[in-house]
């Protein structure tokens, strides 16, 4: 879809992955602005940790598409009245959290698809472009769009992985690890070998399916032998904390620097 560069988004991975992107914390939409200009491929906008509305998100999903990078939206839970405004917006996919069965699974998938093929209320406004695109037309693009994207981050999911694999509907599946360490009983340890061990084989399952593997955190070389296809590298916040840290430190360098010749 051009209103959200699903299709820029696809080909990035295809041609030339992993896509790299940014998960977007603060309501401001310039920060998604920002994303496109620097070259991300697509936001994250975290509405399950942050304190997104419908609002904050629909400027967000508007400022992407300017910007030119894919909007991806996680939603709070795996719950249909949550999810369906959420898709009226047109993002490029949403990421839904804690989607531990092959039932959980399924629900997903009904939540975003009109139907026969689900259970999405029908509400069109932003999808057609507000009308500039024929209701059939849009129908039939959004038997495939906004990507279905469910999160595997505990070990109830690992453990019915084989299952959630088979949803017909589900083309990306993305990795949790802090949310599967804590559930393994260690909470973001992320060099824990038992962890890594688990994040190995359901990555290898995921790829032998076919479908696109995605995640947020790093490190980038670890998880590019892993096969991901899409990563969320940074955040807003820890982008301006990161940058802040490192102008302090120079900063501080260079006044002791100037101390010794004192």
């Amino acid at each position: 879809m051009h209103v959200n560069h699903l299709d820029r988004f696809l080909k990035r991975i295809d041609t030339a992955g992993p896509a790299i992107g940014m998960v977007v914390t603060l309501s401001d939409p310039t920060v998604s602005e920002l994303a496109g200009d620097a070259g991300y491929d697509f936001t994250w906008i975290d509405m399950e940790h942050m304190p997104h509305t419908l609002q904050t998100v629909m400027g967000h999903v508007i400022a992407a598409r300017a910007s030119g990078c894919a909007p991806l939206v996680r939603v709070p839970w795996n719950e249909h009245g949550i999810i369906k405004p959420v898709l009226d917006l047109a993002p490029a996919g949403v990421i839904i959290p804690m989607v531990n069965t092959a039932e959980a699974a399924a629900a997903a998938v009904a939540a975003c698809r009109y139907p026969p093929q689900g259970t999405r209320g029908c509400g069109v406004r932003r999808g057609n472009r507000y009308g500039a695109v024929p209701f059939k037309e849009f129908l039939a693009q959004s038997q495939r769009e906004p990507l279905v994207i469910v999160q595997i981050e505990h070990v109830d999911a690992v453990r019915n992985i084989e299952a959630i694999l088979q949803v017909p509907g589900i083309d990306h599946i993305c990795v949790g690890p802090c949310d599967l360490s804590g559930s393994m009983g260690c909470l973001n340890e992320m060099d824990d070998p038992e962890l890594n061990q688990v994040l190995d084989e359901v990555s290898a399952k995921i790829k032998a399916s076919g479908k696109y593997l995605g995640t947020a955190g790093g490190p980038l070389p670890r998880w590019r032998e892993r096969g991901v296809d899409w990563i969320a590298l940074a955040s807003d916040c820890s982008g301006i904390f990161a940058q802040a840290r490192q102008i302090i430190d120079g900063a501080q360098a260079d006044a002791g620097k100037e101390a010794k010749y004192v």
